[in-house]
């Protein structure tokens, strides 16, 4: 789950103020302390807080929701042992305004990082781990721009401590905890538009922004060890991507949510397997499934043109019939694309994309076995435009 550090190169790129002056709603950047309620290796008896920071970027809101990225991090110690935590977390934040003040909730999952002897007396346990935040807060205008925050909520993680230094199986002792209580205070920062600027764009007859269709294909042509350690399986999908302009354009390039189903997932992997999915046997196995990508991006240059370069990342999960990559892994993994190549006009209607992509996935260390697996895959897709279609945006 390294693989969500790098949701956030593209995302707080958006948040310059270059991006800002291209949207009628505001970006959200808020930064402030944090206080978690027990140490990771706090069992019942020897309970410790921790005490660190949170940092947060937020998308601007579409119909009350936005998605944002969180990041934290938590030092202190407990039991003869360090605990230095890292979560770097995303979803989706809905708010509403009554009054003077911004209520929200949020749904934020992710990955935390935590250095390896935490275990009581400095024993060793797992570095990484699957991670949740369920909560939500309140904001108060200090100024126009600026506010003071207070924000709790129920964070999930699941480490377990290592049998031996040399042996990475893992268990877990009565008590040690997984639920934490979060609560984080500091400044949030809303830009905002000009009012002349607000009142032009209030002048301006209401237009669908455009949409698009895809049809889209990806088959393996290669592995590569970035994000995981497993390449002996080989990724076939096939399935349905949207795609709408919803945040203006950014360094020229058109900014689109997107999201996408899968409803044809086949992995071909080996038929017998090791806890790290090393193979066993010679032969391979067919597990099929299913995906969903609800969180994307999509940055397209030359919007209108003959020929269209593209950037997309996009977020979600895999679900497999079998276990997948290994017998001591999981059903569901957790998903991360990332995809460049080129879009190219048929008629009004009718595109043609096709692309290079990085398609990884693993289990988040939801149980001990994650042995993950990087793509590298071609792409390609039908893409239908929706809606009135016009020379430019």
């Amino acid at each position: 789950m390294r693989c969500f550090r790098f949701l956030l190169v593209p995302f707080f790129l958006l948040a310059s103020p270059a991006a800002q002056a291209q949207s009628s709603a505001p970006f959200e950047l808020f930064g402030g302390y944090s206080y978690l309620s027990n140490s990771f290796n706090g069992v019942p008896g020897s309970r410790h807080p921790l005490q660190g920071w949170d940092a947060s970027a937020a998308l601007p809101a579409w119909r009350n929701l936005r998605f944002k990225i969180d990041v934290s991090g938590y030092q202190g110690s407990n039991l003869d042992a360090s605990q230095n935590s890292f979560f770097i977390l995303g979803g989706g934040q809905y708010e509403r305004t009554w009054g003077r003040e911004r209520f929200y909730a949020q749904a934020l999952v992710g990955e935390a990082g935590l250095n390896p002897h935490w275990g009581a007396n400095a024993i060793k346990g797992d570095s990484a781990s699957f991670a949740t935040l369920l909560g939500g807060g309140v904001d108060t205008p200090l100024s126009r721009h600026v506010g003071i925050r207070f924000e709790g909520g129920f964070q999930h993680t699941n480490f377990a401590l290592h049998v031996s230094e040399t042996n990475p199986n893992t268990y877990r002792i009565p008590g040690l905890p997984t639920y934490f209580g979060r609560i984080s205070a500091g400044l949030v920062w809303i830009p905002r538009l000009a009012s002349s600027a607000k009142t032009a764009s209030q002048d301006l007859p209401r237009t669908a922004p455009p949409c698009e269709i895809a049809f889209e294909g990806l088959n393996s042509f290669g592995h590569f060890h970035v994000f995981a350690y497993t390449w002996w399986s080989y990724l076939h999908v096939g399935g349905v991507e949207y795609d709408r302009n919803s945040w203006g354009r950014f360094i020229g390039a058109r900014l689109d949510y997107v999201a996408e189903v899968l409803p044809v997932v086949i992995l071909q992997q080996p038929s017998k397997t090791d806890a790290f999915g090393d193979p066993l046997a010679s032969g391979h196995v067919v597990n099929v499934g299913l995906g969903i990508s609800p969180i994307g991006l999509r940055m397209m240059w030359r919007d209108g043109k003959n020929w269209k370069p593209y950037y997309t990342i996009k977020g979600g999960m895999l679900g497999f019939t079998q276990k997948a990559l290994s017998v001591d892994a999981s059903y569901e993994n957790f998903s991360l694309q990332q995809s460049v190549g080129m879009q190219f006009k048929l008629s009004d209607r009718w595109d043609f994309r096709a692309g290079i992509s990085d398609f990884h996935f693993s289990n988040g260390f939801v149980v001990p076995a994650n042995p993950g697996l990087d793509e590298m895959a071609y792409t390609g897709a039908i893409v239908y435009h929706l809606g009135r279609r016009s020379a430019a945006f």
